[in-house]
């Protein structure tokens, strides 16, 4: 349609797809398309070909837009500042209308929105920790958002809640637990899957907390890594425990946690009056992509019978590879873990899970019983009604896009896919250091797939350590970033990290990037960055 040319991939022995591809995202309307509104679809009365049609140029849209989006040719983002998309662009309106649109504006708003947004699955995306767009995802979201199905009763998701089961054991099996434990639950991101290990560690230890309330508790203390992600804080205020109880353990410099740090603060802190319960640990942090010594914090939590957390939301990813896993030895004394599929995996957003090691506590400390849902008196196994676990009510299916990509790639396609991610990463590091006006944050070879690093402009690679190179080297990064932005070529992150001024931060999360975009990526930065 409309000079798109068309391939056949042959799957299996007789499955064909057809994928319609264009040098930019194409549609070709039916003259009636001005007339037809939403109320002119199924369920209407003879809505079926409209339906089709309709239907049937979204996909033409999505296609083109999938094909585009590994070009390397294409952008990976077309930048406007917000002023500019408030007012509207070539007949792309953010405003809405009390008198219905036509399909033909729905399906233009459908294109211009992917036009004007950020393609997260160019291989030159290096921005965020979940990018890549894999197909087989793609296709469970889709599915998923046609079931429109909610998670809280098998009798609403008999397929999915028993998917999730089926997920949630073979993670749990990864990690290292034993077949007799083992509880958990699909959850809206990582930030929420370490706010249910805090709420859970809590009600392990002062379950009268569920209707007491905060009067019930002592001043209690969490520990984490200077590193850790800022959900810790975060869950903490969310749960009334002040984010002050938040106790930050000094890292090396590496990223990881000290162990003697963390037992002197566990001592100083009940030196202070604070009651001490819950550590969480990063299996690969933000910014350096460290992993903390599990086995030394576990023989620490195990001293002081404390409840321990690891956050591998960025780093749960690597148990999938038999070459990194390795990197997360000790992880299976944990209490609870976070894992985040939608990160290293490449599933599509959102899928994150946590994982209690104490089968049936989730559920106590959630379950509230409510009687138009959780009847007891249901013609099937109850206990497959697994919402009660949930602080939610409503839930949406996370499970199916990644059961999906498991058959489609099984284990050792995941674990293929994170070897060769970290060995862009390895690349990026041997770059960085054979290349002039490049350098190293830290010096150590990165153990996941960040790599931190500056670029010192022609102009400040005589100046001396010192607060006047400091200060001139921070603006280096947001002032490149700018540039960046303005020509879409290539996307990658940047901050400050304690003593050290902004600095690029890129990661590597998406199987499509190859040698070659590493190097652009340094092309492109001493291009951008050479007359600053």
């Amino acid at each position: 349609t409309g000079g798109c040319n068309s391939q056949t991939g042959r799957v299996a022995s007789s499955v064909f797809f057809y994928f319609v591809c264009a040098s930019d995202v194409c549609m070709t309307f039916l003259p009636c398309y001005c007339i037809f509104v939403c109320t002119d679809l199924l369920p209407a009365s003879g809505g079926e070909k409209v339906t089709k049609e309709f239907l049937h140029e979204l996909l033409n849209i999505l296609l083109g837009y999938i094909c585009k989006s590994s070009r390397r040719s294409g952008k990976v983002l077309d930048f406007h500042h917000p002023h500019q998309l408030k007012e509207g662009l070539e007949g792309f309106s953010l405003q809405l209308t009390d008198k219905p649109e036509t399909l033909e504006q729905i399906l233009v708003d459908c294109r211009d929105t992917l036009k004007y947004g950020v393609n997260t699955g160019h291989p030159r995306f290096f921005n965020q920790l979940s990018s890549g767009l894999d197909l087989i995802g793609l296709a469970g979201e889709w599915l998923t958002s046609t079931a429109n199905s909610n998670m809280f009763t098998y009798e609403v998701s008999p397929v999915f809640i028993l998917m999730e089961e089926v997920l949630l054991k073979k993670m749990q099996g990864i990690v290292g637990w034993s077949d007799d434990e083992g509880d958990g639950i699909f959850c809206p991101g990582g930030t929420i899957s370490n706010l249910y290990s805090i709420l859970v560690a809590r009600y392990y230890f002062y379950p009268e907390v569920k209707t007491r309330g905060m009067r019930a508790l002592p001043q209690l203390a969490i520990f984490t890594s200077e590193h850790s992600h800022y959900s810790v804080k975060k869950s903490a205020a969310v749960l009334g425990m002040g984010s002050e109880n938040v106790l930050m353990v000094k890292c090396d410099e590496s990223g990881k946690m000290i162990p003697v740090e963390l037992e002197s603060s566990i001592v100083a802190a009940e030196e202070r009056g604070l009651v001490p319960f819950y550590v969480n640990a990063t299996a690969g942090t933000t910014v350096y992509g460290a992993f903390d010594p599990f086995n030394d914090i576990a023989d620490i939590c195990h001293g002081h019978n404390l409840w321990m957390h690891v956050d591998a939301a960025w780093g749960g990813g690597l148990l999938m590879s038999d070459r990194h896993r390795m990197k997360l030895q000790g992880i299976e004394r944990a209490w609870s873990v976070t894992w985040n599929p939608h990160k290293m995996m490449g599933v599509p957003l959102q899928c994150s899970v946590i994982l209690i090691k104490k089968r049936g506590l989730l559920q106590d400390c959630n379950e509230l019983g409510a009687e138009y849902l959780f009847q007891r008196d249901k013609p099937y196994d109850v206990s497959y009604d697994t919402g009660d676990k949930s602080i939610q009510c409503g839930r949406h299916v996370d499970v199916f896009k990644f059961w999906l990509m498991w058959k489609a790639k099984g284990s050792e396609g995941f674990g293929s896919q994170v070897n060769k991610c970290l060995e862009n990463a390895e690349y990026l590091y041997d770059q960085l250091q054979r290349r002039t006006g490049f350098e190293l944050v830290f010096k150590n070879k990165p153990e996941h797939s960040n790599v931190c690093f500056w670029y010192i402009p022609p102009t400040m690679r005589g100046l001396p350590p010192g607060p006047d190179r400091d200060t001139r080297l921070h603006q280096v990064a947001p002032r490149i970033k700018h540039r960046m932005m303005e020509q879409g070529s290539v996307l990658i992150g940047y901050q400050p990290l304690g003593d050290k001024v902004n600095f690029f931060r890129c990661v590597f999360s998406n199987p499509a990037t190859q040698q070659e975009d590493v190097d652009f990526l340094l092309d492109e930065i001493t291009r951008l960055g050479n007359d600053l």
